[in-house]
């Protein structure tokens, strides 16, 4: 048992151990996560010794969003099971997990540093797995807003799951409304989340816990679409009104790995219109406060409050260049250096690449100079086939509406060609993630990784100048 958790969280963590609801049914081990906004445990439970995670989730906005959609998942093979929850007014909820060992951060580090990188047939399944999980998730009309590899957890048998939604919106389309808007987390009778235990329903609980997963080792030419593609674009769909009275869990990885995810050490700073416009209840926006900042869409850097599901397949490009490369695409210092990254790559935004880019919110307050020799995709993914290079420009372009969905991915010429992905059985998979202790996991080997989400001062890039404008805007020009 580790005896020090958080100061910030010492009171409220420590209550999953005194809950009689829960340790009459759970043997709680120990801790194996912590964060601003949850901690992580590992348990056992008594009436059959499954091994499971406790997530303990101090944000209530958080907890209902993660809640919400894994409910919503529970068929997806390629989405992490939540066996139950916990929850009364007074007390934090906790979400009952299938325990998963590893995650595709520590795949991607013992390939770098002990197995000489991964075969062509060992990525294509890592792909094939991660696309059926986002493409599951906008299928469902949900967002999950912080795709990475620390948020993509592996069995030992080597199927990968996505997990940690505690960022994830589910989008609605006209006509239907969320069980967001009238939910009050006050008034216990008004909603079944409020039950003091909520157990997922008996059939799903069976078929979730040793459950094959029916698309993992079939051809990838056999894959038949179930239903029209929904491809969720933003104008199709309202957007659900995003009601941040907390951001979400920022500081542990989701689940069952106690890697340490790497977002803004000030959350307040990612987002250049410094209003932090959360959007109200009147507005409909989306905040654009989410994410990793390495995996981060450019609306969402720009400050844009009206997006939808194509910011997960920017973050979808950035895995699997990471696969490719064994190294991160763009590991911004900062949102601005992160914007200057991407553009030494893919060349400045503007209205002839992106018609519209200008109405982003931040679009016209930082200027860059122009990029005259962007050195492209090709060059950050040295020795790699056309077919794979391709792979990823479907994905990493600034248009939104030019990227590719998931289902579109699955079907492309690279997946289904010779060499074909492993079967799942071939796939190597490291032992655990948990050696290093709670919080600390991944710090050493991912050389910088901490930086991922913290923003640096700005005398790290050069000259730069600074215009105020009448109406108190400003803008920010780099040399």
């Amino acid at each position: 048992m580790d005896p020090t958790p958080s100061s910030s969280t010492a009171t409220k963590s420590w209550s999953i151990h005194t809950r009689p609801e829960i340790i009459s049914k759970y043997e709680i081990q120990n801790r194996i996560g912590s964060g601003t906004f949850s901690d992580v445990y590992k348990a056992r439970r008594l009436s059959d010794g499954l091994t499971v995670a406790l997530k303990e989730v101090h944000d209530y906005q958080s907890a209902f969003r993660e809640i919400e959609s894994l409910q919503t998942l529970q068929h997806s093979p390629n989405v992490v099971v939540l066996h139950e929850y916990f929850y009364s007014p007074d007390e934090d909820a906790v979400l009952v997990l299938e325990y998963l060992t590893t995650d595709l951060a520590s795949v991607i580090r013992k390939a770098k540093k002990e197995w000489g990188g991964l075969s062509v047939g060992e990525i294509k399944r890592w792909i094939v797995q991660i696309l059926l999980a986002v493409d599951a998730c906008h299928r469902s009309s949900i967002i999950h807003r912080d795709l990475k590899p620390a948020n993509l957890l592996i069995s030992s048998d080597g199927v990968l799951k996505l997990a940690d939604f505690g960022q994830a919106r589910i989008r609605i389309a006209p006509g239907f409304f969320s069980i967001h808007d009238n939910l009050q987390p006050q008034n216990q009778e008004s909603s079944s989340m409020y039950q003091q235990q909520k157990t997922v329903s008996e059939p799903d609980i069976v078929n979730q816990e040793n459950r094959p997963n029916p698309m993992v080792d079939i051809p990838l030419g056999t894959i038949e679409e179930y239903g029209p593609s929904d491809e969720l674009k933003s104008k199709d769909l309202l957007d659900e009104t995003d009601k941040d009275t907390n951001f979400a869990d920022a500081d542990t990885s989701c689940l069952a790995t106690c890697t340490t995810s790497d977002v803004e050490d000030d959350f307040l700073k990612s987002n250049y219109s410094y209003d932090n416009n959360d959007g109200g209840a009147e507005s409909g926006l989306l905040t654009s406060c989410v994410g990793t900042r390495w995996f981060r869409a450019p609306e969402l850097l720009f400050g844009s409050e009206n997006y939808g599901p194509e910011i997960d397949l920017w973050s979808l490009g950035c895995i699997i260049s990471e696969l490719f490369t064994l190294e991160p695409l763009f590991p911004g210092t900062s949102d601005i250096d992160q914007l200057s990254r991407i553009f030494n790559v893919l060349g400045n935004l503007n209205e002839e690449i992106w018609p519209g880019c200008a109405q982003l919110p931040d679009y016209q307050r930082i200027s860059f100079e122009k990029v005259e020799t962007p050195s492209g995709l090709a060059s950050c993914l040295a020795n790699r086939t056309q077919d794979e290079i391709s792979l990823v420009k479907k994905l990493l372009c600034f248009d939104p509406a030019g990227r590719a969905t998931a289902m579109e991915l699955l079907h492309d010429k690279y997946l289904n060609e010779e060499p074909l992905p492993v079967p799942v059985s071939e796939l190597r998979v490291p032992s655990s993630s948990h050696g290093a202790g709670p919080g600390s996991s991944g710090s050493d080997d991912w050389g910088g990784r901490q930086d991922m989400g913290s923003d640096s001062d700005f005398d790290e890039f050069g000259r730069f100048d600074v215009t105020k404008g009448s109406g108190g805007d400003f803008s920010i020009r780099f040399s």
